[in-house]
């Protein structure tokens, strides 16, 4: 994997987080916060870490912002600060803005100035959870939008042994299966005879809502 640059604006639990992460996954991260104390703090987990005001663009361009991959704005509790900082980069010309949002309307907002992504983590670990806890097949899940997504989840008996033309999933339920992990083989866009057993970890593009009728099948 190319080692890739990002920015990390934000040292809160989920900007650590996402820092030590990708700097574990051999990337460059450079840390940034207004807080002297995170800042301190990070420089045991990030590549850099510099203390900043965000919303200044000639700072910014001093940290040569526009040269990094992403830039992942993780401001959690100063809106303010978030959205101008969001702001600024998009006018800086950086390549990808990644913003957090706390709830809808800022995730609106966000949308109408710019960022190439908005996330909502908080929703996002909640929507998780509650997914993990009423279906004993759920495994995992990539949120695309608010209203679609990819899932992982286990082959429910009823379609153990059976081939994915038989269960017509696509119909019934309008989900697509992209792939089926099969212990330690994943079946890339397995075809329409390709049957589905029990243990196999089916991964599905679709509604929120067929998705998770879909994974709660015993």
């Amino acid at each position: 994997m190319k080692e890739k640059q990002f920015a990390v604006i934000g040292i809160g639990r989920f900007g650590e987080s996402l820092t030590k992460e990708l700097t574990r996954m051999g990337h460059e991260v450079l840390a940034i916060d207004v807080d002297e104390e995170k800042v301190n703090d990070a420089v045991d987990f990030a590549t850099h870490a510099v203390q900043a005001d965000t919303m200044d663009d000639q700072v910014l361009k001093t940290l040569g912002i526009r040269n990094f991959d992403a830039v992942i704005v993780a401001i959690g509790d100063n809106i303010q600060s978030n959205i101008l900082t969001t702001i600024v980069l998009k006018e800086l010309g950086v390549k990808k803005v990644i913003s957090k949002a706390k709830n809808a309307m800022h995730g609106k907002v966000l949308e109408k100035i710019g960022a190439d992504i908005v996330i909502y983590p908080e929703r996002d670990v909640a929507i998780k959870l509650a997914r993990s806890l009423v279906s004993q097949n759920f495994v995992e899940q990539i949120n695309l939008s608010p209203d679609y997504s990819i899932i992982e989840f286990y082959t429910p008996l009823l379609f153990a042994n059976k081939s994915l033309t038989a269960a017509n999933l696509r119909q019934k339920f309008g989900v697509t299966i992209l792939a089926i992990r099969r212990g330690d083989n994943i079946i890339v866009a397995p075809g329409p005879n390709e049957n589905m057993r029990q243990g196999d970890i089916l991964v599905a593009l679709g509604h929120n809502d067929d998705l998770q009728k879909l994974s709660e099948l015993d």
